[in-house]
């Protein structure tokens, strides 16, 4: 029996649809179809996710993963609570061939119609995991509310099947997630990616102004993630104790951080620079546009910042890799606890901060080249030791070759 499987190498997924940011604390993030009608059954999970305590970066996560998904149900011609494990072993299967979609340049975006085609640049394994998650959850909670499908789409991992009910786990056996879904791609465990000095170096030199300086010297200081920094205001910087205040991305708490002194060298700069044209107030924000009028800076301004400051230089560093060379250089520290380093980044786990205790790839390599440079230096060594008095040069050349000696 064939089973009723799309075509995947022909299907062409357009762009309609979107996730729209309203504004509204209530209701941040709303998914529309392509009459700009809002997805009932997208807006009542992420109304559940809300109330989970979840931020609104969480929602705006969740809710382009569902964008996806929608998008490849409406161009299949299925109903979101009409699918089976066939249309979502499709998906996860047109997510790690078809890759990311073309989408169109934003001036000409009326004329240019955006289609989902195979052959784009292929989707992290991370972000495939992630959209699994999502809509396993999703999926999960209209079958809890009675709204939804009795049979999840996407299924949990049932390789243990085969085993004896309630049989006990040989401990010598590793561990098994006994969640983990049955289409969830196996995500590498990576080291992470920190700058090099020389890199970092050049970088820093590109920087165009002030304010680029006081950021990149602060977040390569503090180790606080480009939207924590960002949520400084004016009145949470304390130069005298070298202490910023910013919010913590998971928590939504306050944390003061310390910072090196040439960051704050470099805020007052930028403070003194545009002194006449940032409002000025203790809960205003700390970092504002240098292009009048002033606005508020936001994430992808100084992902864009960094971006041009990464192409004058040559390199190919991320604004994320400023928080990993941060977390580096801090747990190399042998004074530093490794506590000390957890507080700072904000990990819940001491699991998570000990990925830095693994030596950095530069490293690795530079005592690896020293050690082969050593051991050349050594045998070059021995080769020019005389033999000891007494031996016969031509029984010399018979044990170990002529020109030995």
């Amino acid at each position: 029996m064939q089973e009723p499987s799309s075509d995947l190498a022909v299907l062409s997924v357009p762009l309609i649809g979107r996730l729209f940011a309203t504004g509204d604390p209530w209701e941040p993030y709303r998914l529309l179809d392509a009459d700009g009608v809002v997805v009932d059954a997208a807006a009542s999970f992420l109304r559940d996710i809300q109330a989970s305590g979840r931020p609104g970066a969480t929602a705006r996560s969740y809710g382009m993963d569902l964008l996806r998904w929608f998008r490849f149900l409406w161009a299949i011609g299925v109903p979101w609570d009409r699918t089976t494990r066939i249309e979502a072993r499709d998906f996860c299967r047109w997510l790690q061939i078809a890759g990311q979609p073309s989408r169109p340049h934003w001036r000409h975006r009326e004329t240019q119609a955006g289609r989902w085609t195979a052959g784009g640049k292929p989707y992290a394994p991370t972000v495939r995991a992630h959209s699994e998650t999502v809509l396993r959850c999703f999926y999960d909670f209209h079958r809890d509310i009675g709204s939804g499908p009795i049979l999840n789409p996407f299924p949990l991992d049932r390789s243990r099947r085969g085993r004896r009910a309630h049989a006990h786990r040989n401990p010598m056996d590793p561990p098994r997630n006994e969640r983990a879904g049955l289409y969830r791609p196996t995500v590498p465990k990576r080291v992470p990616r920190s700058v090099p000095d020389e890199e970092f170096n050049e970088i820093f030199t590109r920087l165009p102004s002030h304010r680029d300086r006081a950021l990149v010297a602060f977040y390569v200081s503090t180790g606080a993630r480009a939207s924590e920094l960002l949520s400084a205001t004016q009145g949470g910087t304390d130069p005298g104790r070298q202490l910023i205040a910013v919010v913590r991305k998971g928590t939504g708490e306050v944390q003061e951080l310390p910072a090196s002194t040439d960051a704050f060298v470099w805020l007052r700069l930028y403070q003194l620079e545009l002194e006449d044209e940032i409002p000025r107030g203790r809960r205003l924000p700390l970092w504002w546009t240098l292009r009048s009028p002033s606005r508020p800076l936001t994430y992808h301004a100084v992902h864009r910042m960094f971006e041009r400051a990464n192409t004058k230089a040559g390199t190919s560093a991320t604004l994320h890799a400023l928080r990993h060379t941060a977390a580096y250089r801090m747990a190399e520290d042998p004074s530093l606890p490794l506590t000390d380093v957890q507080f700072v980044l904000g990990h819940s786990q001491l699991t998570t901060t000990q990925i830095y205790l693994t030596p950095r790839k530069e490293e690795v390599i530079r005592r690896l080249l020293a050690h082969h440079a050593e051991q050349t230096r050594q045998a070059a060594a021995r080769t020019t030791v005389p033999p000891a008095p007494g031996y016969r040069p031509e029984s010399l050349d018979v044990l170990f070759g002529a020109g030995a000696r």
